[in-house]
Order: structure tokens, then C-alpha cells, then sequence
């Protein structure tokens, strides 16, 4: 499994909505590394459309923070800080957390057997000799979401859509740079115990499973990404 490209708009759906939704989908399955910088012309082209339907949704999209124009009118993906990262995190805790505990209550056999599959194929790929980082997001990415959709709350949804579209390049630059939680499967062990919550419709564990799984995230990259980023800098700047 590799990088989902970009596709030309199906029939009954408009061009801006259609970029909108392929932008979106690159932040959220952490298909781009903060920092990096998109190109309207080459997106377009990619997509079979003008630029102005891009150029559309990526003012939608600076709107959300989700993407930012540089000085020199270049659009790239934000480097959050590290106050902004935790800040992010903490907020998913809360509105994720809620999210589960209302998909545990209704959570039906047909979901919890579509989760098993996708964690079984999370585990295969992290068990690969070269795992395929992209595939590794994408399918934690797909686990969650199944999950929240799940909970039924359209608004809810949409808050966590709007964090994840800032929060996916990170866990990207994460797992592009070697994460040890791919080699020892962090995520899926949790998963695991977050499926095992939902099937027993068990609220209260399905959240502490779904936290425990975003803190030891945090804390991975926290410790391993911010701080080695901080230390480049530091060296940089011969201090």
C-alpha cells in the first residue's frame, strides 16, 4: 500500500469540493510533512482541474490552519510548535474520548469485526521488513475514524477532523523517521484493547484505551521529534 494519489473529480460532484476533499484527505491520512510546500499548479494538474478550484479549497483550508501561506505567498503544511502540539492533544483526548465512549454504546458486531480486520492489516504492515509508512497512517487513520463515525454525531465528527487535519503530518514525520512504535506495535496493542471495550460496549474502557493510545503517541514524538528538532536548532545556532 503507498501514497493514495490524486484523482480527477467524479460526476455530480464540484471542483472545489472535489480538491477539497483530496487536500483534506493528504492532511489526514499524513500523506505530507509539516513544512512542506504544495504546489496549486502541480495539485491541479494532478487532479485533471484548473487552479482556481484548488486555489478555493486551500483558502478553506488556511482558514482551518490547516495549511498557511508563507511570506512569499508559497502555501505549505504548518510546523506545529510543541505548545501547539500539546494543545492539539489535549483537545483530542477530550473530544476523541467522548467520541468512543458514545460508539461503545451503540457500537454493532459489523463494526467491531471491520476494526479486527483493520488492525490485523496494521499489525501485518508493521511487521513488514520495510514498513510502508503511508500505509501505516492510513490505516490507524481508517481505524479511528470508523470509530467516531460510528458515535453518530456529525458535529463531533467535524471537530475531530478539523484536529486530525493539523495533528496527520506529524504522526507522518513520526513514522517517516523511523518510529519505534511501528517496531513494537504500540498502536495496535491498544487498538486491541480499544476494539475489545467497544465489543463489550464497555464506555469508560473504550476511552481510557482510545487515551492511552493518544498519549503514548504525544509522548513518542514529544520526546523523540520535538526534542531532537530542538537540539538541531540549537547546534544550528552554535548553542
Amino acid at each position: 500500500m503507498s501514497t493514495t494519489p490524486l484523482t480527477s473529480a467524479p460526476r455530480g460532484k464540484t471542483l472545489s469540493g472535489h480538491a477539497l476533499s483530496q487536500l483534506k484527505e493528504l492532511l489526514l491520512s499524513g500523506q505530507v510533512m509539516p513544512g512542506q510546500l504544495l504546489s496549486l499548479r502541480t495539485t491541479a494538474e494532478a487532479m485533471g482541474i484548473s487552479v482556481m478550484p484548488v486555489r478555493e479549497a486551500v483558502a478553506q483550508l488556511v482558514g482551518e490552519q490547516a495549511l498557511e501561506v508563507t511570506p512569499n505567498r508559497s502555501v505549505r503544511v504548518p510546523i506545529l510548535s510543541a505548545e501547539q502540539y500539546t494543545e492539539v492533544t489535549n483537545i483530542r483526548l477530550e473530544l476523541e474520548g467522548y467520541a468512543v465512549q458514545q460508539a461503545a454504546l451503540i457500537a454493532p458486531t459489523s463494526l467491531i469485526a471491520r476494526l479486527r480486520k483493520l488492525n490485523a492489516r496494521l499489525a501485518r504492515e508493521m511487521e513488514a521488513t520495510n514498513p510502508d509508512s503511508a500505509a501505516v497512517v492510513m490505516l490507524n487513520k481508517a481505524l479511528h475514524f470508523q470509530v467516531y463515525e460510528n458515535a453518530n454525531m456529525p458535529l463531533l465528527l467535524r471537530m475531530i477532523e478539523s484536529l486530525w487535519l493539523r495533528i496527520g503530518p506529524i504522526l507522518n514525520y513520526d513514522i517517516h523517521a523511523g518510529s519505534e512504535r511501528t517496531v513494537k506495535k504500540t498502536a495496535y496493542e491498544h487498538h486491541i484493547r480499544l476494539i475489545d471495550a467497544l465489543e463489550s460496549r464497555d464506555a469508560e474502557a473504550a476511552r481510557a484505551a482510545l487515551q492511552s493510545d493518544i498519549k503514548s503517541a504525544y509522548q513518542h514524538i514529544l520526546e523523540k521529534q520535538y526534542a531532537q528538532d530542538g537540539e538541531a536548532r540549537r547546534a544550528g545556532h552554535g548553542s
